[in-house]
């Protein structure tokens, strides 16, 4: 079988073939560090960490580049504002994201991080190539892009023309607009100002643009052409289409051959941002929901779709994570006791949906990483575990059906999709112990005939989300 992506260059479908076989380059914008991260940041994350897992699953040696953006102008205001450095900013919110982005299980091992103001030195490499070749001058200190120099490619990936763009800047004015050839050139290097960090240059004292960060890093730890760039589908327009002119211009070479952009979370059907100011930060929603739930929240949608978020969205994505983990601890318990059966139709049964559901998380998987499907062909399974569950007799066949689909399931949910699973039981600070001695309490009850005092137990227990099933030899329960 083979992997399928949607490649936002073409706008199509495409069957993805890495430019080394068995490796695959990627790289993926990352945050710019001037506030925690809101749970709409937290979808790319989350999404592209779950295409990582997936292609390492495939059997992919993968090498993953996401950045720091630590500076920018909103840092610089930021930075201002507190009366602390950029500097200081940037470690404070690159730890922020460290501390809440572990909660929803990314894996960082193996990952590479640069942060944008360790590669200054590159960006001026990339900058003055582009002016030599007559794709960037330099005005007031500034140093512009000159889109018309790449007139005929500019707008492929985005789908804007260059003429509606300057329509659409028509009548604009301000200091940027009047050192600018045209109303479309942007910024590769900006001179220094009083209250900014700034770096020496061939152009004099200044920072650089917000585009060329990500080409130059990009550049220098995959090269000049790699496999799969990523983002949010806001970065389309205008980041992402100024990294592929600039980086095009500059080295000659194919620059990224691969785009993948996720869509927004919305609020109420609106795109949720700072800007507008109807976001939720992910370390709020952290400290009422656990991170698996936030992850599989995430995940229960394809990634190209708007989800909308919400208390209702977020109680569901809970129920559905217990109900995968209720399904396993009733399975583990049942592996502790011995086969009382020979007949093996309920174990080929389990074994045949086991079978199609393998086949179907690969497929819809690789069908443009669809989790949704994926996820999908992991309930199949567990429906049937949970009706095999259901019955009291279990043969050897059953048992190894049984551990066969716990396995898969696991690895599934935990490694591939990285929502980690809790796999023993627990209800609020109440261990799995505690629970069993309550049940055993309430045994001794029954067979004294206090069925008042057994129903009372069963009842109090339900209150605390705990449900009770009574079988032929002995109780069972789960959340």
């Amino acid at each position: 079988m083979m992997i399928r992506l949607h490649n936002t260059l073409t706008g199509k479908i495409e069957e993805f073939k890495p430019m080394k076989e068995g490796e695959v380059s990627m790289y993926v914008c990352g945050p710019t560090v001037y506030n925690y991260i809101h749970i709409g940041n937290a979808r790319p994350a989350i999404f592209f960490d779950t295409v990582r897992r997936y292609l390492d699953y495939r059997g992919y040696k993968v090498k993953y580049v996401q950045n720091f953006t630590d500076v920018d102008d909103k840092m610089i205001m930021k930075a201002n504002e507190e009366g602390v450095s950029l500097k200081e900013i940037g470690e404070k919110y690159i730890a922020a994201y460290f501390e809440d982005t572990a909660k929803v299980n990314l894996k960082e091992e193996g990952m590479i991080r640069p942060r944008a103001t360790q590669y200054i030195g590159e960006m001026i490499k990339i900058i003055k190539d582009l002016e030599n070749k007559g794709f960037a001058y330099e005005s007031q200190g500034d140093v512009y892009f000159n889109v018309e120099a790449y007139k005929e490619k500019y707008g492929e990936l985005s789908g804007k023309n260059i003429d509606d763009l300057k329509s659409g800047a028509s009548g604009r004015t301000g200091a940027e607009a009047s050192v600018k050839r045209s109303s479309v050139d942007f910024a590769l290097w900006k001179s220094a100002k009083e209250g900014e960090p700034a770096w020496g240059s061939p152009w004099g004292q200044g920072r650089p643009g917000w585009h060329i960060e990500c080409s130059a890093m990009s550049n220098k730890l995959l090269g000049p052409t790699f496999d799969i760039h990523g983002g949010g589908q806001d970065l389309i327009f205008p980041h992402h289409e100024n990294e592929i002119a600039q980086s095009k211009c500059s080295t000659g070479g194919e620059f990224a051959r691969y785009w993948i952009h996720n869509g927004y979370i919305n609020v109420k059907g609106e795109k949720m941002s700072k800007s507008l100011g109807n976001f939720f930060l992910l370390r709020e929603v952290l400290e009422k929901y656990d991170g698996r739930v936030v992850r599989f929240f995430v995940l229960s949608s394809h990634y190209r779709k708007p989800i909308d978020f919400s208390e209702d969205e977020m109680k569901q994505a809970k129920a559905a994570v217990e109900r995968i983990e209720n399904s396993i601890i009733r399975a583990n318990e049942r592996l502790e006791d011995a086969a009382n059966t020979e007949d093996n139709r309920m174990a080929e049964e389990l074994s045949k949906v086991l079978t199609d559901s393998k086949a179907k998380f690969i497929a819809g998987m690789d069908e443009d990483f669809n989790t949704a499907l994926g996820m999908g062909a992991i309930f199949e399974l567990v429906k049937e575990l949970n009706r095999f569950l259901d019955t009291n007799e279990v043969s050897e066949a059953g048992k190894k059906a049984m551990s066969e689909s716990v396995e898969f399931i696991g690895e599934a949910m935990t490694e591939v999709l990285g929502v980690e699973l809790k796999t023993e039981k627990q209800v609020g600070n109440m261990t799995a112990e505690l629970v069993e001695y309550i049940l055993e309490l309430r045994t001794e009850a029954k067979k004294e005939k206090n069925y008042a005092k057994a129903d009372a137990i069963r009842d109090r227990l339900a209150e605390m989300g705990i449900s009770i099933k009574d079988g032929r030899d002995k109780t069972t329960w789960s959340i």
